[in-house]
């Protein structure tokens, strides 16, 4: 009996009953998929992956819902990947090495960009691109974040997501968003944008003030090759933690410097988890989870989040409220609990995590007691 055969101990019809066509893809590509509540993506075996033509993994973080993924993809020194083109957006993550990518756009032009440690790019829909390490002794490591699920569980067929020839050339954006350069665009704080395709440093990135989120941060939204995935980058000062606040899943929080923790918990739920986490780790909060972040080290924190559904294109009625109330107390219908009316147990926590480390907290201005 398959595995599909049985349903709450109830046996059914083999065949085509609950499929689901991204897992099953996943399963065909012979490289290892793991599944936690989070990773360090620079610790994962990999194995040859025939679709990139370099090593690969496949790692499912627990909360990241129906819609996205994380690859991680692994150059050996002096090597490239395949020429790829998909019909799903990726944003991706550089966790370590040096080296380039070429893109092909709809005129059959080449673009090329170098990046490095903390970079962040989107290739534009459906482009052809290709990745290559330019080190001759160190390999790389790529995260690449992608809504395949989404397209592979709407189309079910695989030549339509890899083997398609329509382009998008209203996605490419200018020349210049290929080598770095960006355009600001003002909203209100929380939602001011940086469009472009590449960002070469997501640590040296010019970030705006947040103080609705708490303790100093700042914050940016990035609308990488016009797509629908978010990303955004935010960045707590030493000695500080955010609000605690709740959304959908599907967002992928990438360490990009300093240290902290995470703390993740639902609402009326006593238990508290902890998640700790350095530059190479990524979790995704699950479906309405509360979660607070804190920074542990002697430096701030940036950290990246990629999820399905933009500033731009929330996509999802859920997104929509989300991005019209994330900063919005609880008690006023949001999602964000004010630093007044968190759990006693959350300061002390962190007041104890940072004597561990001979540091003093920095959350006088914010935080009673």
């Amino acid at each position: 009996m398959s595995e599909r055969a049985q349903v709450s101990g109830t046996e059914v019809p083999e065949g085509k009953f609950m499929v689901d066509p991204y897992l099953d893809w996943s399963k065909g590509e012979g490289v290892p998929i793991f599944e936690a509540f989070g990773f360090n993506l620079l610790d994962l075996d990999t194995a040859p992956w025939a679709r990139f033509g370099c090593r690969g993994a496949i790692a499912h973080v627990q909360g990241r819902g129906d819609f996205m993924t994380v690859f991680v993809l692994e150059i050996a020194p002096g090597k490239s990947t395949a020429p790829i083109r998909h019909l799903c957006e990726s944003v991706i993550y550089v966790l370590s090495g040096h080296g380039s990518t070429t893109v092909e756009d709809s005129e059959g032009r080449s673009h090329t960009f170098e990046w490095g440690p903390n970079s962040v790019f989107a290739p534009p829909l459906n482009c052809r691109y290709r990745h290559f390490n330019g080190s001759g002794s160190e390999p790389v490591r790529l995260a690449m974040s992608s809504n395949l699920p989404t397209v592979l569980n709407l189309f079910h067929s695989e030549r339509f997501v890899f083997d398609n020839p329509v382009s998008f050339p209203e996605r490419e954006g200018a020349e210049g968003h290929f080598t770095g350069d960006g355009d600001f665009v003002a909203v209100r704080p929380g939602k001011h944008m940086w469009e472009t395709n590449f960002v070469p440093d997501a640590t040296d990135l010019k970030l705006e003030k947040w103080s609705a989120r708490g303790a100093g941060g700042s914050h940016i939204q990035l609308i990488l090759a016009d797509g629908i995935l978010h990303a955004h980058i935010s960045e707590m000062p030493v000695g500080t933690y955010k609000k605690a606040h709740r959304h959908g899943p599907d967002v992928h929080v990438y360490c990009l410097s300093g240290t902290g923790y995470s703390l993740l918990w639902y609402e009326g739920d006593p238990d508290i988890t902890r998640v700790d986490w350095r530059h190479g780790w990524v979790f995704a909060p699950p479906d309405m989870m509360f979660h607070q972040h804190f920074n542990t080290g002697a430096d701030p924190v940036r950290y990246l989040a990629v999820g399905h559904g933009s500033v731009r294109y929330p996509f999802t009625q859920n997104m929509w409220r989300i991005y019209q109330g994330i900063d919005v107390d609880v008690r006023k219908g949001g999602n964000q609990i004010e630093y007044e009316d968190q759990d006693p147990r959350i300061h002390r926590m962190y007041v104890e995590a940072m004597a561990e480390i001979g540091f003093a907290p920095k959350m006088q201005d914010f935080v009673k007691g």
